[in-house]
């Protein structure tokens, strides 16, 4: 009996005792979310923290947070971080390692960043990792994390303008041994995984490992993998790089590794459908399209052959799809595409010692030329190095009046324009030909007809037309060869920049002479 009493006794006091400690830490919640609440403040340098509540969990020596807010400074509407719940506790099989640390739960994380923000952010020149993050952390929670843990998050960017945001929902994310203290031999011993729904119904997984203990900073390798990814909701971006883009999925898996001295990317399989893309160029950005270009060139010469940089695409698809050109530059402005693309490029790399890339390109130009490129080039420290065969067969030369009169004053009636070319380059030289092929063309002249009189000028073009069928005299095919053999201008020139060179001479030097002089025998 003395027995049983004694037990009941030791039994009510530790239930006592629980419930004192309980009804102390709930006299303390609002002292300590002031305290919280002004220590995360004073460790922050930009943002401001605002805590709905705080509380002390006795039983796991916990911190539970309701309802954090983030606002940077200067634009603190729209908040950038709404957190519903946050909790840090002890991990307490770890002490059996002799490890006192601790792990952290975040449900319903809501990040939304706007334009202000990011404008904010790139105006000042410190990383943001030394804004106090870390600190506003240990403030809320002395131990170190090992683990944490995020449910249902989101993420949402809102650009200028009238676009849509682009969100990611559903974000779930796991990364388990932080702090090292399991497997630490391992070059990567944290455990790192992630997906999210992005844009509504594409879907991102990430799954690998990490160190976050690396100097200077962490370090990670994980395979990457997009599924049904929405290219038109990327449209606010691609703008700013002068790309109309709508429509289109992209589906990809890659590997990613980054640390101290060394990053790679490796895109093994990338597959785009039904994307339509052209590459606005306009009189008011012109400089800018310049400066890019530039930049870019020195970026990829940069990076070229780079032993601390591996960048690889091993089988790129693109398929369904339209791709083009607008000058609105040009008086008229013109259009050029290639309708149906269907696009394939096979190990494409940056170290030379990958072998060369293969690019197979097919479609219609202008809705109508059937159309076939193929190119194998190579990287090369200094300059293109490829080799380039064009076909294009039997493009509606009507269809080109717009390219034609901004650059050549003409017009065609009717007729067909073929274009063969082969071309390689290496060593800061090119050889190779432009051969057009021009078939049943009938050209009007803006400047030779300018001057004349609009009925004598529609006059001309019926009785031309009449006699033309009187004759009944089919136009035999005109060919022309352009030897556009050399050397380059600039040698360290990118590859794209000679693609887009080539491209101008071949209209320039061949094309549009061959057609002046169609032009001319039509008329002698």
């Amino acid at each position: 009996m003395r027995r049983r009493r004694r037990r009941f006794q030791i039994v009510a006091a530790v239930v006592f005792l629980l419930g004192a400690l309980f009804a102390l830490s709930s006299a303390a919640d609002e002292p300590l979310r002031r305290e919280l609440e002004r220590r995360m403040n004073a460790s922050l340098d930009g943002y401001r923290v605002t805590l709905g509540h705080a509380g002390f969990q006795p039983i796991g020596l916990a911190v539970e947070i309701r309802d954090l807010v983030i606002q940077q400074d200067v634009h603190p509407e729209p908040a950038v971080a709404h957190i519903g719940r946050l909790r840090a506790s002890v991990q307490w099989w770890k002490l059996l390692r002799g490890a006192v640390v601790a792990d952290l739960e975040i449900e319903r994380p809501a990040l939304h960043i706007d334009r202000t923000h990011v404008t904010r952010e790139v105006r000042d020149e410190r990383p943001i990792r030394e804004r106090g993050w870390q600190d506003a952390l240990q403030a809320m929670y002395p131990l170190k994390i090992n683990e944490l843990v995020v449910r249902e998050g989101s993420l949402t960017y809102l650009d200028e303008g009238p676009f849509e945001p682009l969100r990611i929902t559903e974000l779930a994310a796991n990364v388990e041994n932080i702090r090292n203290i399991e497997v630490a031999d391992q070059e990567y011993p944290s455990r790192v995984a992630l997906t999210g729904v992005v844009f509504e119904r594409g879907h991102v997984r990430l799954s690998g490992s990490a160190n976050f203990l690396l100097k200077p900073h962490p370090g990670v390798r994980a395979a990457v993998a997009v599924d049904d990814l929405v290219l038109g909701y990327l449209g606010p971006l691609a703008e700013r790089y002068n790309l109309a883009m709508s429509g289109g999925t992209v589906s990809a898996v890659g590997v990613v590794e980054h640390r101290p001295g060394h990053t790679a990317l490796h895109l093994q399989s990338a597959d785009i459908r039904q994307v339509r893309a052209e590459y606005v160029h306009t009189g008011p950005t012109a400089p800018r399209e310049k400066a890019r270009a530039r930049k870019t060139a020195q970026v990829a010469q940069q990076a070229m052959n780079e032993p601390t940089l591996e960048l690889s695409i091993e089988k790129l698809r693109v398929s369904d799809s339209r791709l083009g050109f607008v000058n609105r530059a040009a008086q008229p402005e013109y259009r050029v595409f290639l309708a149906d693309a269907e696009l394939s490029l096979d190990n494409l790399s940056n170290q030379q010692e990958a072998g060369p890339a293969r690019v197979r390109l097919e479609g219609r130009f202008m809705g109508s030329g059937d159309t076939r490129v193929t190119a194998v080039f190579r990287p090369e420290e200094r300059g293109a190095d490829l080799g380039v065969d064009v076909q294009v067969r039997d493009t509606d030369m009507r269809k080109l009046n717009p390219l034609l009169r901004a650059y050549g004053s003409l017009d065609v009636v009717r007729g067909y324009v073929s274009v063969y070319s082969e071309l390689s380059i290496r060593e800061g030289r090119i050889d190779g030909y432009v051969k057009p092929l021009f078939r049943d063309v009938d050209v009007y002249s803006i400047e030779q007809d300018s001057g004349k009189n609009p009925l004598t000028q529609l006059y001309e073009g019926l009785t031309g037309g009449v006699a033309g069928l009187l004759e009944n005299s089919k136009r035999e095919e005109v060919a022309t060869k352009t030897d556009l053999s050399g050397p380059l201008e600039d040698p360290d020139t990118s590859t794209l920049q000679v693609v887009a060179r080539l491209v101008q001479n071949a209209f320039f030097k061949a094309i549009l002479p061959g057609l002046d002089r169609e032009r001319r025998r039509g008329t002698s």
